[in-house]
């Protein structure tokens, strides 16, 4: 499979060239390209799926290869940086769900972004993003992921922040950049001290085998942890931050900033779910060593999902309600993560159904998440508006974002036959399995989903008729924008049948998916009396929204305001690191250091100012000086002499 490493490099190459041909490409030829490229690298990446699930499963587990692999860079006698291509079935997996939505984002654009000024220029990010995520889910040691994991933040400031002339986009891209390299300086230092133990790098010597090469670092402790324990929850933070999990999640919502399509890239398929994929890479160390480290993922993933949909609920800005839907699902694939218990995948054991459960909601979630954002741009493309009071009655004029819309809402409601109810019902088992408590969290958070996503779904298409500004009326997106959309519709309806527990799962061995008919009842109810409710309140216009939020006014502002957390990073970087701290070492910046080294620099100037008369240049000067300074000795030594 050595043919994968085009999978790279045709993006990276796409970059170059568009990048350095700037203003002198013509912008119709830079899309061009840049689809063409991503078109080459999808049937790459659907090329070696087939090619690796088709081939690789020896006595029923699927292999691990390593086509690619070279040393990079050494690092003391043992440790050493590579750079290769590691192929197994999350890897894979994400090719396919990277260059699927890539590619579907770059045709879409082609048609969203037509006559913008610097077209050129996103779609070199576009390619530049693309290669880093490839190269990231590709990775055959934490160390290259690491490399890649910063180019991708890069890249999405880069995108994020497109419109440069709009102060707010300045502000999101700096604001996603600064919290996410945050929580990747921890990211670092887990990795720092994963190596330190253990010597090595690479995933395979790290993941494969009986676990001995982590026994220093479980035999070290520090305030009643072990090494390897700290070290994974490192490693944890730095996930936690690219995909936006509480409370680094402040930067995924400004993050709209940027064009809707790149929306769809970093939502859907690529950015945010990074940090999923490097829990479920680094999973056997999880669960294996470290339990208390993945029940804390648990946790901090089931707060995050319900947190989330709670703000989502109240927001009035269609990119920002998917936004927080998107942290919400997050969540979600990270609960499925960690309430693995056991690597068993017998069908009577939950552990192995969870991580199982996250990949496949990773891959049914990027589909129609991309569809959803995908619909939300041609329907600002059509209304010149992010917000849903300027929508209403848009089925009319727009029936295939209206269909595909639709189809994508019930599939993150839940709704069988679409492909999130059997990805979301097996989260729920598993949840479930790991205790009632998690499982009726989840359900209820489910159910806020259904509820969030059709009040969104009946204020823009339902609810009232548009009102028509300039004489204008709304119509459909052209073709290059709703191909997309219809293809990532059939990928929603039909992504639910693919036996996908035979692919991916923890051990790599096969699982057949069975679904829990209680549960699976359980929440299809739950989410048909959201959906009803929504339809109530939501479907033609009626003041009973506005009575409710009258009557829950604090709660209603607090999450409309979700509840106040930027507010707070404001009060502690300004008031407490600002102020507090940084303008005290300011001033002795200022005062104490510079102080002292410009009077150093002033008794200097003074002394030789002083002493500078001695070098005049006069002979006779120099005569009388030798001859002072011999009578001065000879006296000094007669003196003393006697």
């Amino acid at each position: 499979m050595d043919y994968t490493l085009l999978i790279l490099l045709l993006p990276l190459c796409s970059f170059l060239f568009i990048g350095l041909s700037g203003t002198k490409l013509k912008p119709a030829v830079a899309g061009i390209v840049g689809t063409l490229s991503l078109t080459a690298v999808t049937l790459l990446s659907y090329y070696t799926a087939y090619d690796y699930f088709s081939s690789q499963n020896i006595s029923g587990v699927w292999q691990t290869l390593t086509p690619y692999n070279f040393t990079w860079l050494h690092v003391g006698e043992k440790l050493h940086i590579d750079l290769g291509i590691l192929l197994d079935p999350i890897s894979v997996l994400m090719l396919v769900v990277i260059s699927t939505v890539s590619l579907m984002v770059h045709i879409y654009s082609m048609g969203y972004m037509k006559g913008e000024k610097g077209f050129q220029r996103y779609y070199a990010f576009l390619s530049l993003f693309t290669f880093s995520m490839l190269g990231l889910v590709l990775a055959t040691n934490i160390f290259q992921m690491y490399i890649f994991w910063e180019l991708v933040g890069v890249s999405s400031y880069l995108l994020i922040g497109f419109y440069y002339t709009k102060p707010a986009a300045v502000a999101a891209s700096k604001k996603a950049f600064i919290v996410t390299r945050f929580a990747d300086f921890f990211f670092l230092i887990g990795i720092l001290v994963l190596s330190y133990f253990t010597q090595t790098f690479d995933f395979e010597a790290l993941l494969i085998g009986d676990g001995s090469i982590l026994s220093g670092a479980m035999g070290s402790t520090f305030i009643g942890a072990s090494a390897l324990t700290w070290a994974m929850a490192l490693i944890f933070i730095g996930a936690a931050g690219k995909s936006a999990m509480f409370p680094l999640h402040i930067w995924l919502p400004d993050a709209m900033e940027g064009p809707t399509p790149v929306s769809a890239l970093i939502h859907a398929a690529t950015m945010v779910v990074a940090g999923v994929y490097l829990v479920a890479r680094m999973f056997p160390i999880y669960i294996g060593f470290t339990p208390e480290v993945l029940q804390g993922i648990a946790y901090g993933g089931a707060f995050t999902a319900m947190f989330a949909a709670v703000i989502a609920i109240v927001q009035t800005d269609i990119k920002r309600v998917l936004a927080f839907s998107t942290i919400s699902q997050i969540g979600f694939m990270m609960v499925a993560l960690g309430v693995s218990t056991s690597m068993q995948l017998a069908e009577h054991e939950h552990g192995g159904l969870g991580y199982m459960a996250s990949m496949f909601h990773l891959f049914t979630h990027a589909m129609f998440k991309s569809l959803l954002f995908l619909g939300a741009g041609s329907i600002i493309h059509a209304v010149h508006s992010n917000e849903m009071a300027d929508m209403g009655g848009l089925r009319k004029y727009m029936p295939i974002t209206h269909i595909t819309f639709l189809i994508a809402c019930l599939a993150i409601a839940g709704i069988p036959p679409f492909s999130g109810f059997v990805s979301k019902d097996e989260i729920m088992t598993a949840a479930y399995g790991f205790g009632t408590g998690m499982g009726i969290w989840m359900t209820i958070t489910a159910g806020l989903t259904a509820f969030y996503m059709f009040r969104l779904y009946y204020r823009i298409f339902w609810n009232k008729e548009y009102e028509v500004h300039g004489g204008h009326l709304p119509h459909e997106s052209p073709r290059s924008m709703t191909i997309p959309l219809m293809f990532l519709a059939l990928l929603t309806l039909v992504g639910g049948f693919i036996p996908f527990g035979k692919f991916v799962t923890a051990d790599h061995t096969q699982y057949t998916i069975h679904l829990d008919t209680t549960i699976a009842i359980i929440s299809v109810v739950v989410a048909l009396a959201a959906i009803g409710l929504a339809t109530i309140l939501y479907r033609k216009e009626n003041d009973q929204p506005a009575r409710l939020a009258g009557r829950m006014q604090g709660l209603y502002k607090a999450a409309y305001h979700r509840f106040y957390i930027d507010e707070v990073y404001q009060f502690i970087t300004k008031k407490i690191i600002f102020n507090g701290i940084s303008r005290p070492f300011a001033w002795f910046d200022r005062h104490v250091i510079d102080g002292a080294i410009n009077g150093l620099g002033w008794i200097t100037t003074r002394t030789s100012e002083a002493v500078k008369g001695f070098q005049s240049g006069s002979v006779q000067w120099y005569a009388w000086v030798f001859l002072f300074a011999t009578l001065l000795i000879t006296f000094l030594t007669i003196l003393f002499t006697h």
